[in-house]
């Protein structure tokens, strides 16, 4: 028996990196999936691969930063399940590298829609589901600089700043339902868009070792390395765990 059978879960940004590691490793570990996201091609594929192993899966194409498509999907995928037990806030942008003093108010919002209102919003439509259920774990994607800070993509880092006190906030209300909530920190890890961001630094293996410099364990994280995690805090072997900032940072947060 898998680690998730018998459970329904919603994963956001769910088409690629580590959004898409952890929607196959849930459907492994017998979760029924929801794989949600805006790119309608990748996140179709995932299911593919899900089915093709096995597991059960079903694609939803979601706009997090619309509350009225948030709301629909979040409800159909409830009515296609049968329950919500399990929402995963996974997709998020990195927006512009800039200070504060150059960053267009276009740019922040665009990133915050996405980051912190993304988060909001699928929480606000999938708690009430949980609470009905009697129980539910959320897990969302912060940043290692949503725990400290450097002088890059300050967007960025602001946003998963919000995530992070979103999840504790969101635990403190919540548990009174036994809802859970917890957040993963995860360092750079190699997904796709790190992949073509150390092809034009001039290859994997000096961008690894410019990135990893600060790190106990100086090598890139990996999709699964993250996505193991979420599937501890998703699972029931947490059930006594709430309001947890996880680092999956190859110790970077400890030095």
């Amino acid at each position: 028996m898998g680690r998730l059978s018998g459970k329904a879960a919603i994963i956001t940004g769910a088409a690629s990196g580590m959004g898409r590691a952890t929607a196959e490793l849930f459907a492994q570990e017998g979760a029924a999936v929801a794989v949600t996201d805006h790119n309608a091609e990748l996140g179709t594929e995932v299911v593919r691969q899900i089915e093709s192993a096995g597991g059960r899966a079903r694609f939803w194409q979601l706009d997090v930063t619309r509350e009225a498509d948030v709301h629909r999907v979040v409800d159909e995928v409830a009515d296609t399940f049968g329950a919500l037990d399990i929402l995963v806030n996974s997709a998020g942008v990195i927006g512009v590298d800039k200070p504060t003093h150059e960053v267009t108010e276009e740019e922040w919002d665009h990133l915050f829609a996405v980051d912190v209102k993304g988060v909001f919003l699928s929480t606000k439509h999938v708690v009430p589901h949980m609470i009905n259920r009697g129980k539910g774990s959320i897990v969302n994607f912060s940043s290692i600089h949503g725990l400290v800070g450097n002088d890059r993509f300050t967007p960025y880092h602001v946003a998963k700043g919000a995530v992070t006190m979103q999840t504790k906030q969101d635990a403190a209300t919540y548990g009174k339902h036994n809802i859970r909530v917890n957040s993963v920190h995860p360092s750079t890890v190699l997904t796709p868009m790190v992949e073509e961001i150390a092809a034009n630094f001039g290859g994997l293996p000096e961008y690894e070792k410019m990135m990893t410099v600060n790190q106990s364990l100086q090598r890139l994280g990996r999709p699964l390395d993250v996505a193991y995690a979420v599937l501890f805090l998703a699972s029931d072997e947490a059930d006594w765990v709430t309001g947890v900032n996880l680092p999956i940072d190859g110790g970077y947060t400890a030095r």
